[in-house]
Parts: structure tokens; C-alpha cells; sequence
């Protein structure tokens, strides 16, 4: 593992609970990581050195902030084992695969991108659980340069730890995640960001009840993970908030208008759709 942070440490405890790996190795960037992570048992062993982490190692998932991981490949390259499999966690493919792909096949490596649809607002390998990606969803990116036995493995690896997989091309995927969970992310941010704002008068905080902490509790997430995903999707993610300031649009005018019937229909066609989704998809996704 490439970073043992909630994602890194959640898939360590998953692989070691069930028995999926002989041996987890951690690479982390601090010092006191490498006791904590040990100490949780997320790895078998933690250590600052990427290429001893990365060396004789069949599979390396790069669990890192996405503005890491071309710096990180680079590095590990020339410590790869012929034939070794790198994959990722990163919530953009598009930018991701294409850097990776060339920079691991240099080293004698595959690279297949993936992305569990597995997160939460908690950061650092204290939140790690081991149960992180039973029934949550992985997409793998292959592409045309994708070696196909790679491609299994990686697929593998995460039906392994409880993960349904679906294949997306990293465009389609980037494009739907888009909606799905980068704009959401960016709507609890705007909503975190102006309700409580210091310009607002001081009772406001004391009426945000559970509907404004359940709304907005994906904002707590890292700001540091965040804006690189904003930065790497940032084609789609604009079209997908000029697509919601026109829905937006719409709402405010027949707010303004006093409407009752449009209000109504809105309403009751929002509620119809998210509880037909439930229902076909059980719990949500934590992402």
C-alpha cells in the first residue's frame, strides 16, 4: 500500500482478516505513521522507503491524493518487480490512467485503474475499518494498453474484499462521477460554507439540526483530496454545476411565484427517484 490512510489502512485490515495476502507493507511519510499503522494493524509492516516498500511486491494499490501519485510512480518505477500490478483509489481516472499507465509499463509493470466508491468524512488510518468495501461499488478503467490477466486481478482483488465491480471507460467514469459524487461534494461544501458563516446572525448555528449535519457532513472531508479531484475533473465537474444553477434556476422561479402544483410535482418526483434507487441499491454507497 501507497499511503495508508483511511482508504490504505481499510483495505490492509481487509486483505489481512481474511487472509488475501502474504504479507502488507505500508509506505508512509512520517515517522510516528509507521508505529500507528503497525499498531492498528493495517499492515504488516510500515516504512518510509517507497522502494522497500514497493520491492518483490506483486500488487500495489497507490492510496495517495491524487496530485501524488505521478511524483509516487516515477519514484517506484525502477523498484518494480517485472510483471508487478499497480492500481490506484483515486476518485478521477481519466488524467490518472493516462500518466500511470506509461510511467508502470517503463518499469516492467501493469497498471489497471480502479476506484471503490468508498469513503467517509473521518481521514487517516484511525477511521480504517476492515468492512469498508463490502457491497460498495469499484469501477476499473482498463483501456486498449490494459494487459487483460491484469486486469482480472485487480478486479479480483477487490471482489475479494466484498467490492461489487463494474467496468467504465476512465471518461465514462469521470463523467459520471461527476454528478454522482463530486458535485455532491461541492453542494455540502457551498451549503457548510455560506449557512455558517460568520456573517450570519449568531442563532443561525443553534438551528442547523440533523437535516443540515446529515446534508452537509461529506464537507468535513480533506480539503487537500478535494480540491485535487475539483482540479482533475474540473471539465465535468463545471458542466455538471452549470447543470445544477439551471435546475437551481428553474426552482427559484417557481419558489418566487408561490407555485404550488410545480413545488408539489418537484418534491414528490425527487422523493420517487431517490427511493426507487434505495430500493434497487440498498444502503448507499459511504461515498
Amino acid at each position: 500500500m501507497v499511503g495508508v490512510g483511511l482508504l490504505g489502512g481499510s483495505l490492509g485490515l481487509a486483505l489481512k482478516k481474511r487472509k488475501l495476502a502474504g504479507e502488507v507493507v505500508g509506505f508512509v511519510r512520517r515517522a510516528a505513521s509507521v508505529e500507528e499503522c503497525e499498531r492498528l494493524g493495517a499492515v504488516d509492516s510500515a516504512t518510509r522507503d517507497l522502494s522497500a516498500a514497493v520491492t518483490g511486491a506483486d500488487l500495489i494499490v497507490l492510496c495517495t491524493p491524487l496530485a501524488q501519485m505521478k511524483v509516487l510512480a516515477k519514484q517506484m518505477a525502477p523498484s518494480l518487480k517485472r510483471g508487478a500490478i499497480v492500481t490506484d483509489v483515486g476518485s478521477v481516472k481519466g488524467s490518472v490512467v493516462h500518466e500511470l499507465e506509461g510511467i508502470v509499463a517503463k518499469g516492467s509493470g501493469y497498471f489497471v485503474g480502479s476506484h471503490p466508491m468508498a469513503g467517509a468524512e473521518k481521514m487517516g488510518v484511525a477511521a480504517a475499518r476492515a468492512d469498508l468495501f463490502e457491497q460498495a461499488v469499484c469501477v476499473i478503467t482498463p483501456t486498449r494498453r490494459s494487459n487483460k490477466a491484469a486486469v482480472g486481478k485487480v478486479e479480483h482483488l477487490w471482489k475479494s474484499v466484498g467490492a461489487r465491480v463494474l467496468r467504465l471507460s476512465p471518461e465514462a467514469h469521470d463523467d459520471l462521477v461527476s454528478q454522482s459524487s463530486h458535485l455532491p461534494h461541492l453542494v455540502a461544501a457551498t451549503l457548510a460554507s455560506s449557512v455558517l458563516a460568520p456573517s450570519r446572525p449568531r442563532q443561525q448555528k443553534a438551528l442547523c439540526a440533523n437535516g443540515f449535519r446529515d446534508t452537509t457532513r461529506i464537507a468535513s472531508g480533506s480539503p487537500e483530496m478535494w480540491r485535487d479531484i475539483v482540479l482533475a475533473n474540473r471539465k465535468n465537474l463545471s458542466s455538471a454545476l452549470g447543470g445544477l444553477v439551471k435546475e437551481l434556476q428553474k426552482l427559484q422561479t417557481i419558489v418566487r411565484q408561490g407555485d404550488e402544483e410545480a413545488i408539489s410535482d418537484f418534491l414528490a418526483q425527487a422523493k420517487a427517484r431517490r427511493d426507487k434507487w434505495v430500493a434497487e441499491n440498498g444502503s448507499a454507497s459511504p461515498e
